[in-house]
């Protein structure tokens, strides 16, 4: 029996693909349009994931005639309660419009979307309301449930909306919690990362792959700021300019983007010093700055701007909490994770992927601050495997139902 089909959007790093094609589900098409989570989709799960934005795609460009299910965690900047100023001004609380025109044109069996829960309140309630009334206007009897993802056996206290839409006029399949008061005991954090706690990050260097006890771990990366005061830099500076003037002077020398990374002993980091984007670009830090003035001999122009620091207080109350350790972890955000129980340095990526239920042998692509954005922002693989398994039993059992029919009238 061939696989059930998955068209998926907002796909990021892929976290819900994965927990759908661990149930069983093929995905035929996917789509994102940052970079680096497309390059991490393509180096784990395949490629075919496209790099465009969702707006500038024409449905009948997406492959599938007969689709089982479409995906998609619509982007929660708009919606989410990190963001005090949510209106619906914000044109990315309209992207689930995008969701809603595939699955029109597509027409699945089934959808599932996924949000933050502060969806919820947006508007006292107006929000959800007009987006379940989009999705029953094209004909899917549609329901939505907030899940915490540690009911579900992942290391995490998420909790998330989840819809489900079918047009079959059928209950739609949340699946039941595993774990909590009377059946199994939640994952706890050190159970899940405490192998790593004594293991040295390996920050930006070529040597990404460790072997713990038997497990290669890939990307045991992490931000090792973690007081209440920091050192940051004391001038305005303005990142494009920064970026476009390295560019330039590399320009004029004989040095490759890759030679400057074996230089400094960086994998993937130096590319990004001569990106002026603001998702990916990124200025050198002081001690880099002046040898890569070594070797590019540029002048004294922006010297003082960029190497200046001086102690700053970190204002957000967030950014210096402990993480739990004996209690699943609190959400992992797509920002500077939480500081880990040996106070020293903040959760590895690597730790915030197994908090994810990310597996070992899944690599993330980018820079630190990227691969946190990325683990971050996906579903957590477990709990993205119980929901496509429920999907699955609703969809054979329409299956068996057709079947049946059709041998009967025959």
């Amino acid at each position: 029996m061939k696989k059930l089909n998955v068209i998926s959007l907002f796909s990021g790093a892929g976290g819900m693909d994965l927990g759908f094609i661990k149930a069983g589900f093929e995905i035929i098409w996917a789509n994102d349009f940052e970079k680096d989570a497309v390059e991490t989709y393509k180096f784990n799960i395949g490629t075919h994931i496209l790099l465009d934005d969702i707006r500038n795609i024409d449905s009948n460009e997406i492959p599938g005639d007969d689709v089982d299910v479409v995906i998609g965690g619509f982007p929660c900047q708009g919606f989410s309660i990190a963001n005090t100023g949510r209106n619906m001004k914000d044109e990315r609380n309209f992207l689930y419009q995008e969701l809603l025109r595939i699955i029109k044109d597509k027409n699945p069996k089934f959808f599932v979307a996924e949000n933050v829960k502060g969806l919820l309140s947006m508007e006292k309630g107006r929000v959800i309301d007009m987006i379940m009334n989009d999705f029953s206007s094209i004909g899917y009897n549609v329901d939505y449930r907030i899940l915490n993802a540690s009911d579900y056996g992942v290391p995490q206290n998420r909790e998330r909306v989840i819809i489900i839409g079918n047009r079959f006029g059928l209950k739609n399949p949340f699946p039941k919690p595993t774990h909590g008061e009377g059946l199994k005991e939640k994952v706890t954090t050190k159970e899940a990362i405490g192998f790593l706690s004594k293991i040295d990050i390996v920050n930006g260097m070529i040597k990404e792959t460790i072997n713990v006890d038997g497990r290669l771990i890939h990307n045991h990366i992490a931000s090792t700021n973690v007081a209440d005061k920091f050192f940051g830099r004391k001038y305005d500076v303005n990142q494009e300019d920064i970026c476009d003037y390295l560019k330039y002077w590399r320009s004029k020398s004989n040095w490759s983007v890759s030679e400057i990374d074996k230089h400094f002993g960086y994998k993937y980091t130096a590319g990004h010093w001569f990106r002026n984007d603001n998702n990916s670009g990124s200025i050198p830090k002081p001690e880099d700055w002046w040898e890569l003035k070594k070797i590019l001999k540029f002048d004294d122009r922006y010297d003082k701007e960029v190497t200046t620091f001086i102690e700053k207080p970190i204002k957000y109350e967030q950014s210096l909490r402990i993480t739990n350790w004996d209690t699943p972890s609190d959400t992992i955000t797509a920002t500077s994770p939480e500081i880990h129980v040996n106070k020293k340095r903040r959760l590895s990526a690597r730790e915030c992927a197994i908090l994810q239920t990310f597996p070992d042998e899944f690599v993330f692509k980018g820079s630190l601050n990227s691969i946190y954005r990325q683990i971050g922002n996906a579903v957590p693989v477990t709990l993205a495997t119980k929901i496509a398994g429920e999907i699955k039993k609703s969809i054979l059992k329409l299956d068996e139902v057709e079947y049946h029919q059709l041998s009967f009238s025959i």
